[in-house]
């Protein structure tokens, strides 16, 4: 007797956004130094069709909700295991990192396998 295979909960997900029609799901990645360049990416994204998800804190900018060092570690937790949340979401993955002499390599703990072959990174030379 043969048992129906289970799926996982990444099938399930890619399931639901193809029974969903919904637009290919983009993740940007990268140092909050380069907030203005992942804004620049964002657009791009935005207009070629896709869904845009990336850091929504740039906490090297100050701002009272961070202004408190201890309030700060924890939201920094907090917000590292939020974009992890965003990555597993995402269907691509769009590394965005301003060159110094090369492209810093991207932390293999944060983007899954499934998704490592089809990130692309995104490279402005410094000017």
């Amino acid at each position: 007797m043969s048992y129906p295979q289970l799926l996982t909960p990444e099938e399930k997900l890619a399931d639901a956004k193809k029974l969903l029609s919904l637009p290919r799901i983009v993740v940007i990645c990268g140092s909050t130094r380069f907030m203005t360049e992942m804004t620049e990416a964002d657009l791009r994204e935005t207009k070629a069709g896709r869904i845009v998800v990336k850091p929504g804190c740039d906490m090297k900018s100050p701002h009272e909700f961070w202004s408190d060092p201890v309030e700060a570690e924890a939201l920094k937790v907090r917000l590292d295991d939020l974009h992890r949340a965003k990555i597993r979401l995402a269907d691509e993955v769009l590394v965005v990192n301003v060159c110094l002499s090369s492209p810093s390599p991207r932390s293999p703990r944060a983007v899954p396998p499934v998704l490592r072959s089809a990130s692309t990174a995104l490279c402005h030379p410094q000017g």
